[in-house]
C-alpha cells in the first residue's frame, strides 16, 4: 500500500551515467534520499508506552475474582484483562484513562487538553497495537525516505491531533485511544502528494484508484461498533491538506533539466501555478479548521447538534448490533 505509486515515477525510467537509481524509491537529481528514523522511533515509542500501560494495569492485583480471570496469567502483572472486559488483549478502561486516553469531560471541564496528544500513543490491546504498527511501517517508511523526518513527523502529529479534535466534537461518552488518526493522516498525505506532484508520475489514474480504494475500505470498516471513525476522518482530512502544504515537489520539466543536453530549453519555474494554489487553499483550510475545531471543543459545543446524521459516519446500527455502547 505504501509503495503503490512510488515505482512509477518518470525519473526512474532515465538512467544516468555512473548512477544506478533505486528501483523502489527513485530520487531525482538534486533530491536527498533520507534514511528513515522517525517512523521506527514512533514504532518503538508506541510499543514502550503499551508495555508501561500493561505494567500500570497489573490485572491480577486490580481485577476482582468475580470479574473473571486475567488472560495469560503467566505474564504476571503484564497479563491482560478478561475478554469480556477487553477483547483486544489489553488493559482496562480505567488504566487507559489514567495513562492519558481521550475523555471529553476531562479535556473540556478539567482542562486536560494534553489528552488530545497523549491518546494517540496509547492502544487498547495487542491486536490494536499490531494492526496500527504494521500500517505505520507500510505507509510511513516510504514517505519518510522521500520527504524526511521533519515533514512526515509533523504530518503524523498534526493528523493525530486533528483526529482527536474531531473525535471529541462528536463523541462524549466513551474514551478513545490509538494512532489510527495519525496513520490515516499519512494515508491522506499520500493521496494529496500524488495529486500535487501529478506531473512526475505515470499510471496516474491507476495510482489514484488504488489509493481511493484502500482509503474507502478502511473508512468503511470504521462504521463498525467500537471503532472511532471520527478520529480516522479527522486524521485523514488533516493529513490530506498537509500533504499539499508539506509534500510539494518540483514539476517534471524542472527535474528533467539535469538529463537534458546543455543548451536545451527547460522550464525556469520550479513549481507550477496549480501547486501554489493548492498549497494556499490547503494552508487556509488547515488553519481555519483547527481554529474552529479547538474553539468549539473548549467551549463544550456538541457537533452532533449541528449535524444530526453525522453519527452514522462512525457507527451504523444493524440487527446484529447497536451503537449505544
Amino acid at each position: 500500500m505504501a509503495t503503490s505509486h512510488a515505482d512509477v515515477e518518470k525519473g526512474a525510467r532515465r538512467k544516468e551515467v555512473g548512477k544506478v537509481p533505486s528501483p523502489l524509491y527513485p530520487q531525482h537529481e538534486g533530491e536527498r534520499e533520507w534514511v528513515p528514523w522517525i517512523v521506527p522511533s514512533i514504532l518503538v515509542a508506541n510499543i514502550v508506552v503499551f508495555v508501561l500501560t500493561m505494567y500500570a494495569n497489573n490485572c491480577p492485583l486490580h481485577t476482582p475474582a468475580r470479574s473473571g480471570k486475567c488472560i495469560a496469567r503467566f505474564l504476571g502483572r503484564f497479563s491482560f484483562q478478561p475478554l469480556h472486559d477487553n477483547p483486544l488483549l489489553g488493559p482496562s478502561s480505567a488504566t487507559l484513562q489514567k495513562m492519558g486516553a481521550l475523555v471529553w469531560d476531562k479535556v473540556v471541564h478539567e482542562h486536560q487538553g494534553w489528552r488530545l496528544i497523549t491518546s494517540i500513543w496509547l492502544h487498547a490491546g495487542v491486536l490494536h497495537l499490531v494492526a496500527n504498527m504494521l500500517s505505520l511501517i507500510f505507509i510511513g517508511l516510504r514517505l519518510e525516505q522521500q520527504f524526511g523526518y521533519v515533514r512526515i513527523g509533523a504530518i503524523y502529529l498534526l493528523s493525530g491531533l486533528g483526529g482527536s479534535v474531531l473525535s471529541s466534537l462528536f463523541i462524549r461518552n466513551h474514551i478513545s485511544v490509538g494512532a489510527s488518526g495519525a496513520l490515516f493522516g499519512l494515508l491522506g498525505a499520500m493521496l494529496s502528494e500524488l495529486l500535487t506532484n501529478w506531473t512526475i508520475y505515470t499510471n496516474k489514474i491507476a495510482a489514484v484508484i488504488t489509493l481511493l480504494f484502500v482509503i474507502a475500505v478502511n473508512l468503511a470498516l470504521g462504521i463498525l461498533p467500537h471503532v472511532n471513525n471520527f478520529a480516522h476522518i479527522g486524521g485523514f482530512l488533516t493529513g490530506f491538506l498537509l500533504g499539499f502544504v508539506l509534500l510539494m515537489r518540483p514539476h517534471f520539466g524542472w527535474m528533467e533539466r539535469y538529463s537534458l543536453p546543455s543548451g536545451s530549453p527547460c522550464s525556469s519555474k520550479k513549481y507550477l501555478v496549480y501547486q501554489w494554489i493548492l498549497l494556499a487553499i490547503a494552508t487556509s483550510l488547515v488553519i481555519v479548521g483547527f481554529a474552529v475545531g479547538m474553539t468549539m471543543l473548549f467551549r463544550g459545543q456538541n457537533a452532533n447538534d449541528s449535524c444530526h446524521w453525522c453519527h452514522y459516519l462512525s457507527c451504523v446500527p444493524t440487527s446484529r448490533w447497536t451503537c449505544s455502547n
